[in-house]
Order: structure tokens, then C-alpha cells, then sequence
């Protein structure tokens, strides 16, 4: 089949999914006006016409709801094609671009980048290191690494890991300023707080099933995450940290943890995951690679943290 035919039934496809002809655009990595001109033109080739458009909305028409599932499987059978050829050929090609929190450029994903870089020398790695949530289909990119908790929208949600999160502080701080050991007992101390991707009304400690909430006053207000966790072990105070970067400082004995009996939660006792999100579609077989060595790497180090 020509290329711009399957570039026409793509467009087509990401139209009727998305309902809009913008969306569709952002999630093709194209221009509005682009995708609006390969549809007319499978319309121009069908001799049909394939949707709707009005101010408000894009549907389908009869012809369109016939062919939606037949085009679907030809673009499955397209990526399949692709993706058993390049597993032939052993080598994935192209480019993967994907956006992750400051922390995983020091724990967790260099050691995946490289071990996923040795498999495959031609595939080119974009990494986008920022703790506020990017949006992959704006930032035209192949997935972004959130942590926390998944909210719902347009995106898809692919797990990670599961983790905790606890309060840390350095052995010297500590011995300057004493232990706390329950929340209250944090009033005293000079606490660091993360300020993005926003800032946090209230830690929410959680101990045999109840939950104590306290709104922190903090000493240092930190945009990023890596700045936290730095200054923790400068011993600037106390911060909160995921239990996959903090515990391997508690067994090098730079960091100890704080209030130890607690754990920080949401509101509702839920500890939080790792997560990628990506626009609606089929991932390219080496992103789908790259995001289960992450998350097999992840929960390998989660599992050593507890």
C-alpha cells in the first residue's frame, strides 16, 4: 500500500477516535491542516464521505462507521509488520522521546538507558528531565514518567511501580537538632518541601490504618526534585522522599529515617506508583521495550527499599 494512503487511513482513524480534528493533529505529531487534508483525500480516493464536521463536533457518517474497523486492523497489521521486521533484523531503528521527573537522572534510569542502548545502538534516546507534568501530546513526545498518583484524562496509563513515601533527614542534621518521632514533633524542625509539579497543602501520615494529617511549614521551598533530595543529604532538614531513593542512603548511613513508625500517603491511606502516560495508539515495539525494563528496574529497587 503507498505511504500516503496509510498516512490518509492514520489520519482518518486518529479523527474518529479523538472526535476532533486538532486532537488528532497532536496526537499524529501533525498540523491541523495537514490531517484535515489527508482525510479529504481517502474521502476524495473512497469516493465517500467519511465525517461529519460542524462547529461543535466531528462524527461519523454511515461510510465512516463501515470503514473505521477495517482501517483499524490494517494499521495493526502495518505496526505488527513493522515490528516483526525490525525484530528480524535485530536492530529497533528511530527515535524515542520521553519526559521523566529530575530524580530518575540519578536513580533508576541510567542504568536502563544504558543496558537499552547497548541493545540497540540505532535507536536514539530524547530525554526531557522536568519535575512539573509535561504533557506528551503537546511536547510531541512518546510517553512522560509521572509519579504520585495517575489522574484521569485523554492519555493512556501504563503502571510502573508501586512505592513508599517517608520523611529523611541526615545523621548530622539530626544530631544537631534531635529525632522526631511523631508528626507534632516536627513543629521544631526545619522542613524542605517540593514545590512541583505543585505544592502541597497538607503530608498526610499514615500508622496501623489511621491517618494524621499535618500542613508543613517549610524552612526551603524546592523546585526541584534532585535539589530536595540533595539538600537532605546536606543536612539542610527534613523532607520527604520515595522510599526507591531514599533507603539506599539509609543503608549507606547518609540518611536516617524520620518519624519512622509512619508512612506519607494521600488523604484517603493510598500509597503512590510510578507511572508513564502516552496519547491513545499503539506504542512502537522499542518504546514498549524501554518502558518494561523501567519497570522492571523499578520495582526491583522498590522491592530492595522495603
Amino acid at each position: 500500500m503507498a505511504l500516503d494512503m496509510l498516512r490518509e487511513i492514520q489520519a482518518f482513524v486518529s479523527v474518529a477516535h479523538k472526535r476532533s480534528f486538532v486532537a488528532a493533529a497532536r496526537a499524529l505529531g501533525r498540523s491541523p491542516s495537514a490531517v484535515t487534508r489527508a482525510v479529504q483525500a481517502l474521502e476524495d480516493n473512497t469516493g465517500c464521505k467519511l465525517l461529519n464536521r460542524n462547529a461543535n463536533a466531528v462524527t461519523l457518517t454511515d461510510a465512516g462507521e463501515r470503514l473505521l474497523p477495517h482501517a483499524e486492523r490494517l494499521l495493526d497489521v502495518q505496526r505488527d509488520a513493522t515490528d516483526e521486521l525490525a525484530a528480524l533484523s535485530g536492530s529497533a531503528q528511530g527515535w524515542i522521546r520521553f519526559g521523566v521527573p529530575q530524580l530518575l537522572g540519578e536513580h533508576v534510569l541510567p542504568a536502563v538507558l544504558a543496558a537499552f542502548s547497548q541493545r540497540h545502538p540505532q535507536v536514539t534516546l530524547d530525554v526531557h528531565y522536568r519535575d512539573e507534568a509535561l504533557d506528551p501530546l503537546l511536547g510531541k513526545l512518546d510517553f512522560v514518567v509521572r509519579g504520585a498518583f495517575p489522574q484521569s484524562s485523554e492519555l493512556i496509563g501504563y503502571p510502573l511501580w508501586r512505592y513508599q513515601r517517608h520523611l529523611y533527614a541526615s545523621p548530622d542534621y539530626l544530631a544537631r537538632h534531635g529525632m522526631p518521632k511523631r508528626p507534632e514533633d516536627l513543629a521544631d524542625h526545619s522542613l524542605i518541601l517540593h514545590t512541583a509539579p505543585r505544592i502541597l497543602k497538607a503530608w498526610h501520615f499514615s500508622r496501623d490504618g489511621r491517618i494524621t494529617s499535618l500542613r508543613p511549614h517549610p524552612r526551603l521551598r524546592l523546585s526541584s526534585g534532585d535539589a530536595v533530595y540533595h539538600s537532605t543529604l546536606a543536612g539542610a532538614g527534613i523532607a520527604r522522599l520515595a522510599d526507591w531513593v531514599g533507603e539506599a542512603q539509609v543503608s549507606a548511613g547518609r540518611l536516617v529515617r524520620v518519624c519512622a513508625d509512619y508512612r506519607l500517603t494521600s488523604s484517603t491511606g493510598q500509597d503512590p506508583q510510578m507511572h508513564a502516560v502516552y496519547p491513545a495508539g499503539e506504542l512502537p515495539a522499542r518504546v514498549r521495550e524501554l518502558l518494561l525494563a523501567l519497570r522492571e528496574a523499578g520495582n526491583g529497587g522498590s522491592r530492595q527499599a522495603r
